[in-house]
Protein backbone atom coordinates (compact mmCIF):
# COMPACT_ATOMS: atom_id res chain seq x y z
CA UNK A 1 0.00 0.00 0.00
CA UNK A 2 2.89 2.11 0.70
CA UNK A 3 4.64 1.35 -2.84
CA UNK A 4 1.41 2.31 -4.81
CA UNK A 5 0.91 5.79 -2.83
CA UNK A 6 5.14 6.24 -3.26
CA UNK A 7 4.59 5.54 -6.92
CA UNK A 8 1.32 8.23 -7.04
CA UNK A 9 3.54 10.92 -5.05
CA UNK A 10 6.42 10.57 -7.83
CA UNK A 11 4.17 10.50 -10.87
CA UNK A 12 2.79 13.74 -9.44
CA UNK A 13 5.97 15.49 -8.92
CA UNK A 14 7.01 14.99 -12.94
CA UNK A 15 3.84 16.18 -13.78
CA UNK A 16 4.01 19.32 -11.78
CA UNK A 17 7.87 19.47 -13.04
CA UNK A 18 7.00 19.07 -17.02
CA UNK A 19 4.47 21.18 -16.15
CA UNK A 20 6.84 23.99 -14.69
CA UNK A 21 9.28 23.40 -17.73
CA UNK A 22 6.31 24.14 -20.23
CA UNK A 23 4.89 27.04 -19.07
CA UNK A 24 7.36 29.59 -20.65
CA UNK A 25 7.83 28.09 -23.88
CA UNK A 26 3.96 28.28 -24.18
CA UNK A 27 3.57 31.26 -22.84
CA UNK A 28 6.23 32.93 -25.56
CA UNK A 29 4.68 30.64 -28.24
CA UNK A 30 1.06 32.78 -27.84
CA UNK A 31 3.32 36.35 -28.32
CA UNK A 32 2.48 37.07 -32.09
CA UNK A 33 4.95 38.94 -33.95
CA UNK A 34 4.12 42.63 -35.11
CA UNK A 35 2.33 42.28 -38.56
CA UNK A 36 3.86 43.62 -41.53
CA UNK A 37 1.90 46.52 -43.37
CA UNK A 38 2.73 49.29 -45.83
CA UNK A 39 1.84 52.80 -45.06
CA UNK A 40 1.27 55.54 -47.22
CA UNK A 41 0.74 59.27 -45.93
CA UNK A 42 -2.64 60.88 -46.10
CA UNK A 43 -2.34 63.85 -48.54
CA UNK A 44 -4.58 67.06 -48.99
CA UNK A 45 -5.07 67.37 -52.37
CA UNK A 46 -7.59 69.82 -54.88
CA UNK A 47 -10.86 67.48 -54.73
CA UNK A 48 -13.18 68.64 -57.60
CA UNK A 49 -15.86 66.07 -58.21
CA UNK A 50 -19.56 66.45 -59.14
CA UNK A 51 -22.80 64.92 -58.27
CA UNK A 52 -24.68 63.26 -60.67
CA UNK A 53 -28.23 62.73 -61.60
CA UNK A 54 -30.17 60.72 -64.07
CA UNK A 55 -31.09 63.63 -66.93
CA UNK A 56 -33.51 63.91 -70.03
CA UNK A 57 -32.83 66.14 -72.95
CA UNK A 58 -35.92 68.23 -73.28
CA UNK A 59 -36.72 70.30 -76.58
CA UNK A 60 -37.51 74.41 -75.04
CA UNK A 61 -39.75 74.83 -77.60
CA UNK A 62 -42.04 71.42 -79.38
CA UNK A 63 -45.40 71.60 -81.04
CA UNK A 64 -47.94 69.12 -82.42
CA UNK A 65 -48.65 70.12 -85.82
CA UNK A 66 -52.56 69.61 -86.54
CA UNK A 67 -54.36 70.88 -89.47
CA UNK A 68 -57.19 73.49 -88.36
CA UNK A 69 -59.32 73.45 -91.41
CA UNK A 70 -60.44 69.97 -93.01
CA UNK A 71 -59.36 68.73 -97.12
CA UNK A 72 -56.81 66.58 -98.58
CA UNK A 73 -53.34 67.72 -98.55
CA UNK A 74 -52.00 69.33 -101.78
CA UNK A 75 -48.57 70.39 -100.86
CA UNK A 76 -45.74 68.99 -98.87
CA UNK A 77 -42.86 71.67 -98.77
CA UNK A 78 -40.26 70.31 -96.63
CA UNK A 79 -37.91 67.89 -96.35
CA UNK A 80 -38.23 65.66 -93.63
CA UNK A 81 -35.24 65.94 -90.86
CA UNK A 82 -34.26 69.64 -91.71
CA UNK A 83 -34.09 72.76 -89.90
CA UNK A 84 -37.12 74.96 -90.98
CA UNK A 85 -37.26 78.52 -90.66
CA UNK A 86 -40.26 80.44 -88.58
CA UNK A 87 -42.99 81.09 -91.10
CA UNK A 88 -41.85 78.44 -93.42
CA UNK A 89 -44.78 76.85 -95.45
CA UNK A 90 -44.88 73.22 -94.74
CA UNK A 91 -48.58 72.25 -96.31
CA UNK A 92 -51.10 72.91 -98.29
CA UNK A 93 -54.73 71.76 -97.55
CA UNK A 94 -57.01 72.48 -100.96
CA UNK A 95 -57.56 76.07 -101.01
CA UNK A 96 -60.12 76.04 -103.50
CA UNK A 97 -63.09 75.85 -100.76
CA UNK A 98 -61.75 78.48 -98.93
CA UNK A 99 -60.59 81.03 -101.43
CA UNK A 100 -64.61 80.97 -102.69
CA UNK A 101 -65.44 81.52 -99.20
CA UNK A 102 -63.23 84.24 -98.95
CA UNK A 103 -64.32 85.67 -102.12
CA UNK A 104 -67.99 85.33 -100.80
CA UNK A 105 -67.24 87.42 -97.98
CA UNK A 106 -65.70 90.18 -100.30
CA UNK A 107 -68.53 90.14 -102.52
CA UNK A 108 -70.95 90.16 -99.03
CA UNK A 109 -68.59 93.27 -97.57
CA UNK A 110 -69.62 95.15 -100.94
CA UNK A 111 -73.25 94.70 -100.60
CA UNK A 112 -73.47 95.59 -97.52
CA UNK A 113 -71.44 98.81 -97.96
CA UNK A 114 -74.06 99.77 -100.44
CA UNK A 115 -76.36 99.04 -98.47
CA UNK A 116 -75.66 101.65 -95.73
CA UNK A 117 -74.48 103.84 -98.30
CA UNK A 118 -78.34 103.69 -99.53
CA UNK A 119 -79.98 103.35 -96.23
CA UNK A 120 -77.43 106.63 -95.00
CA UNK A 121 -78.40 108.86 -97.83
CA UNK A 122 -82.60 108.00 -97.18
CA UNK A 123 -82.01 109.01 -93.84
CA UNK A 124 -80.47 112.01 -94.01
CA UNK A 125 -83.07 113.24 -96.53
CA UNK A 126 -85.84 112.91 -94.36
CA UNK A 127 -84.15 113.93 -91.74
CA UNK A 128 -83.91 116.98 -93.97
CA UNK A 129 -88.02 116.86 -94.89
CA UNK A 130 -88.40 116.37 -91.06
CA UNK A 131 -86.94 119.55 -90.17
CA UNK A 132 -89.30 121.30 -92.38
CA UNK A 133 -92.45 118.87 -91.08
CA UNK A 134 -93.13 117.21 -94.42
CA UNK A 135 -93.07 113.79 -93.48
CA UNK A 136 -94.33 111.58 -91.10
CA UNK A 137 -92.82 110.76 -87.89
CA UNK A 138 -92.62 107.23 -88.51
CA UNK A 139 -91.35 107.29 -91.82
CA UNK A 140 -88.22 109.21 -90.19
CA UNK A 141 -88.05 106.62 -87.85
CA UNK A 142 -87.99 104.01 -90.22
CA UNK A 143 -85.42 105.41 -91.95
CA UNK A 144 -83.27 105.43 -88.64
CA UNK A 145 -83.44 101.63 -88.27
CA UNK A 146 -83.24 100.69 -91.67
CA UNK A 147 -79.75 102.92 -91.48
CA UNK A 148 -78.86 100.86 -87.95
CA UNK A 149 -79.58 97.50 -90.17
CA UNK A 150 -77.58 98.41 -92.37
CA UNK A 151 -74.55 99.08 -90.18
CA UNK A 152 -75.21 95.61 -88.25
CA UNK A 153 -75.07 93.92 -91.58
CA UNK A 154 -71.86 95.25 -92.86
CA UNK A 155 -70.61 94.44 -89.48
CA UNK A 156 -71.59 90.89 -89.81
CA UNK A 157 -70.02 90.64 -93.08
CA UNK A 158 -66.52 92.09 -91.74
CA UNK A 159 -66.63 89.46 -89.53
CA UNK A 160 -67.68 86.68 -92.08
CA UNK A 161 -64.53 87.99 -94.36
CA UNK A 162 -62.41 87.87 -91.28
CA UNK A 163 -63.59 84.28 -90.80
CA UNK A 164 -63.12 83.48 -94.10
CA UNK A 165 -59.71 84.72 -94.59
CA UNK A 166 -58.21 83.14 -91.35
CA UNK A 167 -59.65 79.72 -93.03
CA UNK A 168 -58.14 80.29 -96.08
CA UNK A 169 -54.48 81.34 -93.99
CA UNK A 170 -55.27 78.20 -92.11
CA UNK A 171 -55.01 75.75 -95.00
CA UNK A 172 -51.75 76.73 -95.07
CA UNK A 173 -49.59 75.19 -92.60
CA UNK A 174 -46.59 77.19 -91.55
CA UNK A 175 -43.47 76.62 -88.71
CA UNK A 176 -44.33 78.34 -85.61
CA UNK A 177 -40.59 78.76 -84.60
CA UNK A 178 -37.39 77.60 -86.03
CA UNK A 179 -36.31 73.86 -85.31
CA UNK A 180 -35.99 70.82 -86.68
CA UNK A 181 -39.33 68.75 -88.54
CA UNK A 182 -39.54 65.23 -87.93
CA UNK A 183 -41.26 62.61 -90.18
CA UNK A 184 -44.21 63.74 -91.96
CA UNK A 185 -47.63 61.64 -90.76
CA UNK A 186 -49.38 62.17 -94.19
CA UNK A 187 -48.78 61.91 -97.68
CA UNK A 188 -49.63 63.51 -100.66
CA UNK A 189 -53.57 63.61 -101.38
CA UNK A 190 -54.36 62.46 -97.79
CA UNK A 191 -57.46 63.39 -95.49
CA UNK A 192 -56.80 65.36 -92.95
CA UNK A 193 -59.73 66.62 -90.38
CA UNK A 194 -59.43 69.82 -88.89
CA UNK A 195 -57.87 69.70 -84.80
CA UNK A 196 -57.30 66.10 -85.09
CA UNK A 197 -55.41 64.72 -87.73
CA UNK A 198 -51.47 65.12 -86.68
CA UNK A 199 -49.66 66.40 -89.17
CA UNK A 200 -45.92 65.91 -87.61
CA UNK A 201 -43.73 66.81 -84.92
CA UNK A 202 -41.42 70.06 -85.27
CA UNK A 203 -38.76 71.30 -81.96
CA UNK A 204 -36.19 74.08 -81.56
CA UNK A 205 -32.76 72.29 -81.27
CA UNK A 206 -30.81 75.57 -79.81
CA UNK A 207 -30.31 76.53 -77.73
CA UNK A 208 -31.55 73.04 -75.89
CA UNK A 209 -32.81 71.82 -72.42
CA UNK A 210 -31.95 69.20 -70.01
CA UNK A 211 -34.40 67.36 -67.26
CA UNK A 212 -33.69 66.36 -63.94
CA UNK A 213 -34.85 65.67 -60.38
CA UNK A 214 -33.16 67.35 -57.28
CA UNK A 215 -33.99 66.07 -53.30
CA UNK A 216 -35.67 69.21 -51.64
CA UNK A 217 -33.40 69.38 -49.50
CA UNK A 218 -31.27 70.60 -52.45
CA UNK A 219 -33.61 73.56 -53.44
CA UNK A 220 -31.85 76.42 -51.63
CA UNK A 221 -28.30 75.11 -53.33
CA UNK A 222 -29.84 75.32 -56.65
CA UNK A 223 -31.29 78.78 -56.16
CA UNK A 224 -28.14 79.79 -55.24
CA UNK A 225 -26.95 79.02 -58.82
CA UNK A 226 -30.05 80.39 -60.55
CA UNK A 227 -29.02 83.14 -62.78
CA UNK A 228 -25.52 82.76 -62.13
CA UNK A 229 -23.58 84.28 -65.37
CA UNK A 230 -21.91 81.56 -67.16
CA UNK A 231 -18.24 81.95 -68.89
CA UNK A 232 -16.09 79.89 -71.47
CA UNK A 233 -15.60 76.94 -69.88
CA UNK A 234 -17.23 77.08 -66.67
CA UNK A 235 -18.03 73.42 -65.04
CA UNK A 236 -20.86 74.11 -62.80
CA UNK A 237 -22.94 71.99 -65.19
CA UNK A 238 -21.43 69.18 -67.30
CA UNK A 239 -23.66 66.66 -69.53
CA UNK A 240 -22.40 63.50 -69.73
CA UNK A 241 -23.74 62.24 -72.98
CA UNK A 242 -25.45 58.37 -73.28
CA UNK A 243 -21.80 56.90 -74.98
CA UNK A 244 -19.92 58.52 -71.84
CA UNK A 245 -18.53 61.22 -73.39
CA UNK A 246 -18.51 64.77 -72.13
CA UNK A 247 -20.61 67.25 -73.90
CA UNK A 248 -18.45 70.08 -74.66
CA UNK A 249 -20.83 73.47 -73.94
CA UNK A 250 -21.44 74.75 -70.33
CA UNK A 251 -24.84 75.21 -68.86
CA UNK A 252 -26.91 77.59 -66.71
CA UNK A 253 -29.92 76.70 -65.06
CA UNK A 254 -33.10 78.14 -66.95
CA UNK A 255 -35.71 77.42 -64.46
CA UNK A 256 -36.54 75.35 -61.37
CA UNK A 257 -40.17 73.64 -60.82
CA UNK A 258 -43.06 75.88 -59.67
CA UNK A 259 -43.62 73.19 -56.94
CA UNK A 260 -42.33 70.11 -55.06
CA UNK A 261 -43.69 66.54 -55.90
CA UNK A 262 -44.92 65.61 -52.87
CA UNK A 263 -45.20 61.97 -53.55
CA UNK A 264 -41.19 61.87 -54.13
CA UNK A 265 -40.31 64.99 -52.29
CA UNK A 266 -38.04 66.10 -55.25
CA UNK A 267 -38.21 68.85 -57.58
CA UNK A 268 -37.45 69.20 -61.33
CA UNK A 269 -34.22 71.80 -62.67
CA UNK A 270 -33.98 72.61 -66.22
CA UNK A 271 -30.62 73.41 -66.99
CA UNK A 272 -30.39 75.04 -70.71
CA UNK A 273 -27.35 74.38 -72.83
CA UNK A 274 -26.09 75.81 -76.39
CA UNK A 275 -26.65 73.12 -79.04
CA UNK A 276 -24.66 74.59 -82.40
CA UNK A 277 -23.57 71.08 -84.02
CA UNK A 278 -27.50 69.64 -83.20
CA UNK A 279 -25.56 66.93 -80.75
CA UNK A 280 -28.36 66.76 -78.39
CA UNK A 281 -31.44 65.21 -79.43
CA UNK A 282 -35.16 65.55 -77.62
CA UNK A 283 -35.47 62.80 -75.80
CA UNK A 284 -31.88 61.88 -75.45
CA UNK A 285 -31.04 60.30 -72.19
CA UNK A 286 -27.48 61.42 -70.08
CA UNK A 287 -26.05 61.81 -66.50
CA UNK A 288 -25.85 65.84 -65.29
CA UNK A 289 -22.91 66.32 -63.72
CA UNK A 290 -23.48 69.15 -61.17
CA UNK A 291 -20.14 70.71 -59.51
CA UNK A 292 -20.72 69.73 -55.41
CA UNK A 293 -20.05 72.42 -53.57
CA UNK A 294 -17.51 70.99 -50.81
CA UNK A 295 -15.15 70.84 -53.68
CA UNK A 296 -11.55 72.18 -53.10
CA UNK A 297 -8.59 71.28 -50.98
CA UNK A 298 -9.36 67.83 -49.22
CA UNK A 299 -7.43 64.81 -46.99
CA UNK A 300 -7.17 62.04 -49.91
CA UNK A 301 -6.21 58.18 -49.18
CA UNK A 302 -5.74 55.17 -51.10
CA UNK A 303 -9.65 53.31 -51.34
CA UNK A 304 -8.43 50.27 -50.77
CA UNK A 305 -7.43 51.13 -47.02
CA UNK A 306 -11.02 51.69 -46.33
CA UNK A 307 -12.67 49.08 -44.23
CA UNK A 308 -16.13 48.49 -44.17
CA UNK A 309 -18.32 47.39 -40.87
CA UNK A 310 -21.57 47.29 -40.49
CA UNK A 311 -22.25 50.20 -42.65
CA UNK A 312 -19.49 52.42 -41.33
CA UNK A 313 -16.26 53.19 -42.76
CA UNK A 314 -12.94 53.13 -40.87
CA UNK A 315 -9.19 52.87 -41.55
CA UNK A 316 -6.01 51.64 -39.59
CA UNK A 317 -3.26 54.73 -38.83
CA UNK A 318 0.34 53.87 -38.22
CA UNK A 319 1.46 55.10 -34.48
CA UNK A 320 5.09 54.18 -34.33
CA UNK A 321 4.79 50.43 -33.90
CA UNK A 322 0.94 50.20 -33.07
CA UNK A 323 -2.11 50.40 -35.82
CA UNK A 324 -4.94 53.02 -34.45
CA UNK A 325 -8.14 52.34 -35.68
CA UNK A 326 -10.21 55.35 -36.53
CA UNK A 327 -13.61 56.01 -37.62
CA UNK A 328 -14.29 58.23 -40.98
CA UNK A 329 -16.78 59.78 -43.10
CA UNK A 330 -15.99 59.31 -46.49
CA UNK A 331 -16.44 61.70 -49.93
CA UNK A 332 -16.45 61.14 -53.75
CA UNK A 333 -14.82 58.38 -54.67
CA UNK A 334 -11.85 59.60 -57.62
CA UNK A 335 -10.60 56.61 -59.35
CA UNK A 336 -8.27 54.41 -56.87
CA UNK A 337 -8.19 57.59 -53.99
CA UNK A 338 -11.07 58.83 -52.03
CA UNK A 339 -11.83 61.80 -50.22
CA UNK A 340 -12.12 61.61 -46.46
CA UNK A 341 -14.47 64.48 -44.89
CA UNK A 342 -12.97 64.11 -41.34
CA UNK A 343 -11.28 61.34 -39.08
CA UNK A 344 -8.30 61.73 -40.69
CA UNK A 345 -5.61 64.36 -40.95
CA UNK A 346 -2.82 65.58 -43.31
CA UNK A 347 0.12 63.85 -42.80
CA UNK A 348 -1.78 60.43 -40.70
CA UNK A 349 0.45 57.19 -42.07
CA UNK A 350 -2.53 55.25 -43.44
CA UNK A 351 -2.23 50.97 -43.53
CA UNK A 352 -3.08 50.15 -47.09
CA UNK A 353 -1.73 46.30 -47.01
CA UNK A 354 -2.04 43.92 -44.27
CA UNK A 355 -5.32 45.08 -43.29
CA UNK A 356 -7.37 41.34 -42.90
CA UNK A 357 -4.72 40.52 -40.24
CA UNK A 358 -4.96 44.11 -37.93
CA UNK A 359 -6.62 44.81 -34.75
CA UNK A 360 -7.31 48.20 -33.15
CA UNK A 361 -4.04 48.35 -30.78
CA UNK A 362 -2.31 45.36 -32.80
CA UNK A 363 1.68 45.60 -32.93
CA UNK A 364 2.71 46.44 -36.50
CA UNK A 365 5.77 46.92 -38.71
CA UNK A 366 6.10 49.74 -40.89
CA UNK A 367 9.70 48.78 -42.59
CA UNK A 368 8.02 49.31 -46.12
CA UNK A 369 6.70 52.89 -46.53
CA UNK A 370 5.58 54.35 -49.53
CA UNK A 371 6.13 57.63 -50.82
CA UNK A 372 2.83 60.11 -50.97
CA UNK A 373 0.89 60.82 -54.36
CA UNK A 374 0.98 63.81 -55.73
CA UNK A 375 -0.54 66.47 -53.74
CA UNK A 376 -3.04 67.44 -56.52
CA UNK A 377 -5.78 65.15 -57.14
CA UNK A 378 -8.51 65.17 -59.32
CA UNK A 379 -11.23 63.71 -60.88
Amino acid sequence: MKTKQHILLIGATGLFYLASCKGPAQKAAMVLPPTPVSVVPAVTGTAVYYDKYPATVVALNQVELRAQVSGYITGIFFKEGEVVQKGKPLYEIDRRKYEASYRQAEASIAQAKANLTKAQKDADRYHKLAEQDAIARQTLDNADAALDVSRSQLAAAEASLLAARTDLDYSIIKAPFTGRIGISQVKLGAQVSAGTTLLNTMSSENPIAVDFVVNENDIPRFSALQGKAVAAGDSTFRLQLPNGKPYDEPGRIAVIDRGVDNLTATIKVRIEFNNPKGELKEGMSGVMNVLNDQSGDRVIIPYKSVVEQMGEFFVFVAKDTVAEQRKIHLGPRMRDRIVVMDGVQQGDLIVTEGLNRLRDGGKIDTTTVKKAPDAAAKK
